[in-house]
């Protein structure tokens, strides 16, 4: 079995923020030589997601909408976490219910994906660089 492992690295100048990185993570699976196996691509900081969805911009200002209800960023006060001195409870939330990471089949050299389906990194508390894993198992 191989394994291969690579960082993609965003540094995003907004808040939020969703950024298609399909492409991104399929150069990479090229380059690990890897035919058959696993693809696994999470976010390495805890205000950012990696999730698997449509990419169509309705959907994602659906997104956004929808994230700002379960979890406004403003008022700051509202949230404990950020007594600390941060100001980005909503981000933890919002990360928490758009999940860590994802897991794709890799078959025949190429990503195993549904018609629709596209890897994108959420940011919910940018303008900071954060990193993202990919690692790849397989033959």
């Amino acid at each position: 079995m191989k394994t291969h492992r690579h960082e993609l690295w965003f540094e995003v100048p907004t808040r939020r923020a969703f950024i298609n990185i399909t492409h991104q993570v399929e150069e990479v699976l090229i380059k690990s030589k890897i035919q058959e196996g696993l693809l696994l691509c999470n976010s390495m900081h805890i205000t950012s997601s990696v999730f698997i969805n449509d990419n169509e911009s309705g959907l994602h200002s659906d997104y956004e909408k929808w994230l700002e209800q379960l979890a406004p960023h403003a008022p700051i006060t509202q949230y404990q976490h950020n007594e600390t001195g941060e100001d980005n409870g909503d981000a933890h939330l919002k990360r928490q219910i758009m999940g860590r990471e994802v897991v794709v089949a890799v078959s025949g050299g190429v990503l195993d994906l549904g018609p629709w389906e596209s890897l994108f990194y959420g940011e919910f508390d940018g303008r900071r660089k954060k990193r993202v894993l990919i690692k790849i198992i397989g033959e």
